[in-house]
């Protein structure tokens, strides 16, 4: 890995360089490279509330959904609540469901089959709001592309309101209201919100034309954090505020849905715990059955039933972690069989392998070659070939896609990960063209980078130290745990043994002119 040093404007350099480090110059070189540099900025990123959330009627679109979903209120509608099967759709739909059934009789929500029916609005979706009398569709997470199923849906006289954070075309589906931050009309000051996020813009708007105290809001904030670690959005601005709410809620009273991931976390809980603690169960319901079964735990009102959904839900995921292993390794003996290590890319396809797990699949694969991964699912019955694609710091995989459309179905998804669908026939030439742009795009191969922040001397080392940098969570993109460089020399080190079952762990100490010693340990 190649270390590379944060930059830091020249005047704050200078301003390091002729004073000498402090636990404070530390902390507030820190701020500084997060983009904190006065006081205003620092209180709202260190003591975030719910005052520091923008108004959520500055966002495009935002007062056309709340009058049609109040129309539907007054005239007593059947709605549907449409979203994505992976963390951020499921609770997405958790929050909707939960808010909206204080007010309206007849409400219901849909998924779709990963296997079956695939990513976004599916016309087996729509066709069950049509056959369910329902009027009015509210597609979160998703729906920014699929202009063709909204027009669908108009002619069967259903309106759609979306709320997707994902990149949009250039044509945008004729939806009654697109909630999307990112797209070209938008001048909402937050950008960065996921799925969920979005939709719970549209809780605090329906909450304030509705005149409903703001703890009704409140309440969901917990589910809002959850899918902001999850869905790994940048963790600044409105994320930060939410994640930081969110976790204070999870710590102090959690809900049915999530106690029984929680109570298995030592406290209190952090958006670590949330990515690699509860996400990973949350998402095994969309990958092997149905996601329907994270929404029923996520919104369950009973104790003992939610604590048995979740144990189902476990299972589940202790069973995709064995499918992952066995197909990560096939997918290693592939990129060897064809001699493809030296590669700029990686792609890789297989008609046995499960579809639910190819885009964990891409992140294991990118961890030892790193760079931009598909990995594909082939369908025997339709010829066709389902993707998820992954890719490395500086590089969207989304433009990637724009360059190889004239041989993709159809694709979608965010700078790093993707998803995409090509017909068999067009794989060799597809996987082609793909590894000829990434090189031109690249121009070099990839290699993987530590960012580090500062250089700082071992003595600062300190619980001291600890306790100020802990003031920066939660941690995320753009606002990442800080990593320091020191330099030790050989005769800095006092002990160093390797430790572990298998010896596959490194224990060192290091001790500096006549300061304390300093213990170390690098895991694997």
């Amino acid at each position: 890995m190649k270390w590379k040093k944060k930059e830091l404007p020249n005047t704050i350099q200078e301003e390091l360089n002729t004073s000498p480090f402090s636990i404070n110059s530390i902390f507030k070189t820190l701020l500084i490279q997060r983009g904190i540099t006065d006081n205003t900025l620092a209180k709202t990123f260190l003591y975030p509330t719910i005052d520091s959330l923008h108004d959520p009627f500055l966002m495009y679109g935002m007062q056309e959904a709340v009058e049609r979903i109040h129309l539907a209120k007054t005239n007593n509608e059947s709605i549907l609540i449409y979203g994505d099967y992976d963390v951020d759709g499921v609770t997405s739909v958790s929050v909707m469901y939960l808010f909206l059934k204080n007010y309206f009789k007849n409400i219901h929500y849909y998924i779709p089959d990963r296997e079956k029916e695939g990513y976004g609005i599916s016309y087996k979706g729509v066709d069950f709001a049509f056959e369910n009398n329902i009027s009015l569709i509210i597609a979160l997470d998703c729906g920014i592309k699929e202009g063709d199923k909204v027009k669908y849906a108009k002619e069967k006289n259903i309106d759609f309101i979306i709320c997707d954070h994902h990149l949009p075309s250039d044509a945008l589906p004729d939806a009654l209201a697109i909630l999307n931050p990112k797209q070209e009309k938008c001048t909402y000051p937050f950008k960065e919100l996921c799925g969920c996020g979005i939709g719970f813009k549209l809780i605090q708007a329906l909450s304030s034309h509705w005149e409903l105290s703001q703890n009704k809001c409140d309440s969901y904030i917990d589910l809002v954090a959850l899918a902001t670690a999850a869905d790994i959005v940048p963790m600044i601005g409105e994320n930060r505020v939410i994640a930081a709410l969110g976790l204070k809620k999870m710590n102090e009273n959690h809900r049915n849905g999530l106690c029984y991931f929680i109570d298995r976390i030592n406290k209190p809980i952090n958006v670590r715990d949330l990515i690699f603690g509860i996400a990973p169960s949350i998402n095994a319901a969309g990958r092997l059955e149905q996601a329907t079964l994270a929404v029923e735990l996520l919104i369950s009102e009973n104790m003992d039933e939610a604590i048995l959904k979740a144990k189902n839900i476990e299972q589940l995921n202790l069973k995709r972690r064995y499918i992952e292993k066995q197909i990560t390794e096939e997918a290693f003996e592939q990129i060897k069989q064809n001699k493809e290590e030296d590669n700029f890319s990686t792609i890789v396809a297989d008609k046995n392998w499960h579809k639910g797990v190819v885009g964990i699949i891409a992140s294991r694969l990118i961890e030892t070659y790193y760079r931009p991964t598909i990995v594909f699912k082939e369908d025997e019955k339709n010829g066709l070939f389902s993707g998820s694609a992954r890719s490395i710091a500086d590089l969207s995989i989304i433009k990637i896609f724009d360059k190889c459309k004239n041989f993709i179905v159809k694709y979608g998804g965010h700078h790093a990960a993707a998803g995409l669908t090509i017909q068999k026939e067009n794989f060799a030439k597809f996987k082609s063209h793909f590894e000829n742009c990434v090189r031109k795009e690249l121009k070099i191969k990839p290699e993987k980078e530590i960012i580090y922040d500062l250089e700082i001397p071992i003595k600062l080392v300190s619980k001291d130290l600890y306790t100020q940098i802990q003031r920066l969570e939660p941690y995320g993109p753009k606002n990442m745990r800080p990593v320091f460089k020191s330099t030790i020399l050989s005769k800095d080190v006092k002990f160093v043994k390797a430790v572990g079952e298998k010896n596959t762990h490194l224990k060192i100490e290091i001790q500096q002119e006549t300061n304390d010693k300093v213990s170390g340990i690098a895991f694997g």
